[in-house]
């Protein structure tokens, strides 16, 4: 498969996918999204695009007509936090010159995104668990409370039970926040998506920097389809963009990416038994003990060690000539040129 075909088109890649999981994120989604509930969890490692499935849960909701706001948990200390979450009034501490309205009147009616809530610390989940059961909250320094109607949509890249029996968040705040809850796949396990990924994003970065590149030579699917994408489909996408600032041509080759992760494919191929290994293990005792022998005994026996080459690869790709061209690291031209020379069957790809 050297082109993936795309699916129909979605506002926002992370949901681009043909692979189950992703099939059932995005119905999960659209129903959660068109619900009444009130408070949504999401898990996703770092660069999966929880953001993102945020704003899909608000711009396909009843609430999309107003505002979708976001706080990042981790990147405000918790005085801080509380004034952006719950506003001020003038006067209320050194410093507050005016009155200022908080991310929960402004998202009233909408929805409030509050990503990384793990970072919370304790007096901040006390009073997050407060809001939520109560929906309702003051300005610093106010004394009527307000009301607020808005959908609260928390993420964190952490299992909340791990750090619940860790003693660093609060149970009873768990809990409330288990209401709903949304697990996005890690790129990883989604199969050839990173691959549909990979040409949706090299368009969109084609457009941004003016760049041709509209091929992923057979060898560097592979190797997209092994390597682990610890940092998920944004590692993916900084990888392509910056492919497209630098290099030029119409083909991604194997040079064109980073040693490391070439590397890192490589050790994850050694740590199990290596196409390379199975077929040196499976050589012949003369070949591999390099007894002397004829021309004729040393054509035979390179084709027969070809024939194991191509044999464990095709085993391992399950017959797809691309896949198994990329484990090679020739072309599906070239293995199919050797297929024909050496007289094996050619399975339909």
């Amino acid at each position: 498969m050297t082109r993936p075909t795309m699916p129909a088109p979605i506002a926002l890649q992370t949901l681009i996918g043909e692979h189950p999981s992703v099939a059932g994120l995005r119905d999960l989604v659209s129903r959660v999204a068109r619900s009444k509930a009130g408070i949504v969890l999401i898990y996703g490692e770092t660069g999966t695009g929880k953001g993102l499935v945020a704003r899909t849960l608000h711009s396909q909701s009843e609430r999309a007509q107003n505002n979708f706001t976001e706080i990042n948990c981790a990147a405000i200390p918790g005085n801080l936090l509380e004034s952006e979450l719950f506003g001020h009034e003038r006067g209320a501490f050194t410093g507050a010159v005016e009155k200022k309205v908080g991310l929960l009147e402004v998202s009233n009616g909408g929805s409030l995104f509050l990503d990384e809530i793990r970072e919370l610390d304790p007096v901040m989940q006390a009073k997050i668990l407060t809001l939520l059961d109560s929906r309702r909250f003051r300005r610093i320094g106010a004394v009527n409370e307000l009301s607020t109607n808005a959908r609260f949509i928390a993420a964190t890249n952490k299992i909340l039970l791990n750090e619940v029996v860790a003693g660093k968040f609060r149970d009873d705040l768990y809990y409330r926040l288990q209401v709903v809850s949304i697990n996005i796949p890690p790129l990883r396990d989604r199969g050839d998506d990173v691959l549909v990924l990979a040409y949706r994003l090299l368009a969109k970065y084609n457009a941004l920097h003016d760049s041709h590149f509209t091929e992923i030579d057979p060898a560097v699917q592979e190797i997209f389809r092994q390597y682990r994408w610890p940092g998920n489909v944004r590692e993916l996408g900084n990888l392509l963009e910056r492919i497209c600032i630098l290099e030029e041509g119409e083909c991604i080759y194997e040079r064109h990416l980073p040693p490391r992760i070439v590397r890192e494919v490589i050790r994850q191929d050694s740590d199990g038994d290596s196409l390379h290994d199975e077929a040196i293990h499976a050589m012949p005792a003369a070949l591999s003990a390099g007894e002397p022998m004829s021309a004729g005994d040393y054509f035979e026996r390179t084709m027969q060690f070809q024939k194991i080459l191509i044999e464990n690869a095709l085993q391992r790709s399950q017959g797809n000539l691309s896949r198994a061209a990329g484990y090679l690291g020739i072309s599906r031209h070239a293995l199919r040129h050797q297929l024909a020379r050496l007289g094996m069957s050619i399975s339909k790809d």
